[in-house]
């Protein structure tokens, strides 16, 4: 193939109109943990083994020796998850999505968000379209849920009351009357 001007001049335009309509805006930027975090006590730790071992009597009798590494393996990771505080992801909010560290949710992949209170923290929480991640929970850290409310009313709908689920209620139930740690 031959170069010429002719085809400079028409790539250049190309380029000129895509620019033109693919400019992306940031509307909020900040840095925050990449998940509520509140340092346990030992009771926490006790009451956990505790609960543990119970449920590992259980399975050993009824001789699950399978389900036995489950549940030790899902107390490993509980452990792990409250002792080892998290480390700080960047957002971002711009005119196309969401940016989540490497990870960009466009509009169209997004269904709605709110605010919740998760360990202390206000936490943004965005429902997806696709089945899976579902939902995404972002901490807001400084950031004011006004700021980010502003920010993304025009994109998405804003739900101000979310009804819970089964296992929310549930999950808040259990909390209530078998607490792992006292306040």
């Amino acid at each position: 193939m031959v170069y010429s001007k002719t085809m400079d001049h028409n790539y250049s335009h190309t380029k000129d109109s895509y620019s033109e309509y693919s400019d992306v805006k940031t509307l909020l930027s900040w840095s925050a943990p990449g998940r509520p975090f509140k340092q346990k006590k030992r009771e926490y730790y006790l009451n956990g083994l505790l609960i543990t071992f119970l449920i590992e009597v259980i399975l050993f009798l009824f001789q699950q020796y399978l389900f036995m590494f489950v549940v030790g393996a899902l107390y490993f990771l509980s452990v792990v998850l409250a002792a080892i505080p998290p480390r700080n992801f960047h957002y971002r909010i711009s005119n196309q999505g969401i940016k989540v560290e490497d990870h960009f949710f466009i509009w169209d992949e997004l269904y709605d968000f709110y605010f919740k209170k998760m360990d202390g923290a206000d936490v943004l929480i965005v429902r997806t379209k696709p089945l899976l991640p579902g939902e995404i929970q972002i901490p807001l850290g400084e950031l004011h849920p006004h700021h980010v409310r502003r920010a993304m009313v025009s994109y998405l709908p804003y739900r101000e009351v979310v009804r819970e689920t089964f296992m929310e209620r549930s999950a808040g139930w259990l909390t209530k009357n078998f607490p792992l740690e006292r306040s």
